[in-house]
């Protein structure tokens, strides 16, 4: 199996490891097939609706870790729509490309920001354009069973 540059530098040097004091939101999604388990945290500003800050915590393999540190970066910075257009398509393409094995490692990446929201949402009583609710085990996915 071979892993972009990218993929690597991301699993050796992970960006935006732990967690954040009184997050905005907080989403945590596994894979029961495969045993990975992230969670996302977010702290948004609620004027602006800007995500200040992502931190994540991954147990799982080195695709998971290196999904989830390239998922923090892409949502950083960015308002609440911008990081729902994060999908698994988006940050595999941000880490040049995955083996076809490890694309779920992508889809737990866009599930975890998408409960992290789901939590801010629900913790402000708001419902956020866009968001549904998330799935806690991505292999629910990868069998084609959307919801």
């Amino acid at each position: 199996m071979a892993y972009s540059e990218k993929v690597k530098d991301h699993y050796q040097n992970p960006r935006n490891v732990g967690e954040i004091e009184n997050a905005s939101g907080v989403g945590t999604v596994g894979n029961a097939k495969c045993g990975d388990i992230m969670r996302m945290y977010l702290d948004i500003d609620d004027a602006t609706g800007i995500i200040k800050d992502c931190k994540f915590k991954t147990f799982g393999c080195g695709a998971a870790v290196a999904t989830s540190s390239m998922a923090t970066e892409l949502v950083k910075g960015k308002t609440i729509q911008d990081a729902l257009k994060v999908t698994n398509k988006a940050v595999m393409e941000a880490l040049d490309g995955l083996p076809p094995i490890k694309i779920h490692c992508s889809l737990l990446a866009e599930q975890a920001i998408h409960a992290a929201l789901w939590n801010y949402a629900e913790k402000k009583g708001i419902k956020i354009e866009g968001l549904e609710k998330p799935v806690n085990d991505v292999s629910e996915l990868e069998d084609g069973d959307e919801e």
